[in-house]
């Protein structure tokens, strides 16, 4: 009995129902109020939602990259380096392996897109565990010695836009063509890294390219102790002062500048929904209506006490607000995960012919949902609740009058 008395007197379904009575008598204003604020909140909640997963796909995409690069510079631009670097880099004290690796941009004129080959040896370490799974599970000549590779799915996907299922006729640096079969898609753990990569064997990418056997579009090295990274690096540098070396805190620093500018954009955006709701919480914590004023003197006329006017004003403002807060989330969560924010994606990653999509996955974030939710419900209804205190505290036919 005692539990039934303490509910009814934290929630009264009666100053419920007529909150609920009070909204529609007034359908027209709130409904215009419902549409303001869930529109805001579906726009904060979706940059929030984009935000997270992008930081996602970069953060698990840094783990995956090599520890070290080292690229010949000449004339400004990327150079072919020796393989004999190779050995070289593997005397220095601390290096566990170093990989010359084969790649480049093919552009497919079609599409307008870039694809990244990527060039492998199946009897060579792999600096990554996604191509040493590829190496082991696929041959990339089969018996009719036609050559294979994987793709991504972005990279499936352009290529059966464009009629080719089960081929691809790469454009050599000469003219001539070359075929290459599809032996499966790219299987990776971020869209960012295999999206738009094609890994076939390192012959196949030289041919392609016309790069020498004897040289290696960089090498990737890695170390046996991450603290050391730096000191190698800098051995690296001494040994080949011609060569950039760049460490996976040199990318994730450049990843950082570069997200952090989009955060910019985002920032601009969040300051001008947060006015935009701040503007309706001003307007409607200036004062009540003479309406409002008049319906809250009858009710302390007939009996009502402050409490009462501010428990109902109370449910009718978070009513209101928490059903715009759901409803945005929601649309925001569709918005984003089930169509992949249109339009808005591109504040972030940008619009590019020569770059092909990729889903952003879903990261459920509940710090998220709690700070659009601290953003915007207790406001609205601290801004419904202290105007309509000031006027219950008055007596009831001066507020009539």
């Amino acid at each position: 009995m005692k539990n039934k008395t303490w509910l009814q007197s934290v929630l009264n379904i009666y100053l419920i129902e007529y909150a609920l009575s009070a909204i529609l008598r007034q359908k027209y204003k709130n409904f215009f109020i419902l549409s303001i604020f869930t529109f805001l909140t579906f726009l904060l909640a979706s940059v929030f939602f984009i935000t997270n997963s992008i930081k996602y796909e970069l953060e698990s995409t840094l783990e995956a990259l090599p520890q070290i690069i080292v690229q010949k510079i000449k004339a400004g631009r990327q150079d072919d380096m020796d393989v004999s670097a190779v050995d070289e880099i593997l005397s220095i004290a601390g290096v566990s392996d170093a990989v010359a690796r084969v790649w480049g941009y093919y552009y497919f004129q079609n599409a307008g897109v870039n694809f990244t080959l990527v060039g492998v040896d199946e009897y060579e370490n792999q600096y990554k565990n996604s191509l040493e799974k590829i190496v082991q599970k696929f041959d990339f000549n089969n018996e009719e010695n036609i050559p294979s590779m994987i793709v991504g799915q972005g990279v499936k996907e352009n290529m059966s836009r464009n009629y080719y299922k089960q081929y691809f006729n790469f454009i050599k640096s000469e003219g001539t063509l070359k075929k290459v079969n599809i032996a499966g898609v790219f299987d990776a753990d971020t869209q960012l890294e295999s999206n738009d990569m094609i890994v076939m064997s390192k012959d196949e990418v030289r041919e392609i390219f016309d790069i020498q056997q004897t040289k290696a579009t960089d090498i990737v090295v890695k170390v046996v102790n991450p603290e050391e990274i730096n000191t190698i690096a800098s051995k690296i540098r001494l040994m080949y002062p011609e060569c950039r070396v760049i460490t996976n805190q040199d990318l994730q620093v450049s990843y950082q500048n570069i997200f952090d500018y989009k955060s910019g954009i985002f920032l601009a955006l969040f300051i001008v929904c947060l006015f935009t709701f701040f503007m309706i919480v001003y307007d409607k914590a200036s004062g009540l209506s003479s309406e409002e004023k008049r319906e809250i003197g009858i009710l302390k006329a007939i009996g009502w006490r402050v409490d009462d006017v501010l428990k109902e004003k109370f449910y009718e403002s978070f009513i209101l607000s928490f059903f715009a807060y759901v409803l945005g989330i929601g649309f925001a969560f569709a918005f984003v995960y089930i169509f992949q924010a249109p339009l808005l994606r591109n504040v972030f990653i940008g619009y590019s012919e020569l770059k092909t999509s990729f889903e952003l996955p879903f990261v459920f974030d509940t710090q998220t949902l709690f700070l659009v939710f601290f953003l915007s419900v207790p406001i609205y209804v601290a801004a419904t609740i202290l105007p309509s205190w000031k006027v219950a505290t008055l007596e009831a036919d001066e507020v009539i009058r």
